[in-house]
């Protein structure tokens, strides 16, 4: 009887794995809408109805500034008996805008990376 059941035992062990995942944090921001914020004419609930409510907003005297977010992971990794490889790729959007005292915007800045996260093996050279 165990020698029928060691193949099934010790097989579980030989073998290899695979899996990937994602994980995102928010939707991504629409760069074209971004762009058309114009400082000195868009107001912040010109900004709330373009991009909706920010991740943090920061207050600088009478001033402040809202931060808008967007992540994605993307994880891949190979298991063979007890060694796992695992390579992860995390980008963000991140979007700063700045109002004046009086709720002006005055300054929008930003990056947009989210969309470029990619699966990859953890033997693929780096970009």
């Amino acid at each position: 009887m165990m020698k029928t059941l060691l193949p099934f035992l010790v097989l579980p062990f030989l073998c290899g794995s695979c899996f990937v995942s994602r994980d995102r944090v928010n939707e991504p921001l629409p760069a074209a809408v971004v762009t058309e914020l114009e400082p000195g004419v868009a107001t912040a609930d010109d900004v709330l109805d373009a991009l909706g409510a920010p991740a943090d907003v920061v207050q600088l005297g009478r001033r402040s500034a809202w931060l808008y977010l967007f992540n994605q992971t993307k994880s891949a990794a190979f298991s063979v008996l007890v060694v796992t490889l695992v390579n992860t790729d995390t980008r963000s959007d991140r979007v700063w805008v700045f109002f004046d005292e009086a709720g002006l915007l005055t300054h929008v800045g930003g990056s947009f990376e989210g969309a470029t996260a990619a699966y990859t093996m953890p033997w693929d050279a780096a970009e």
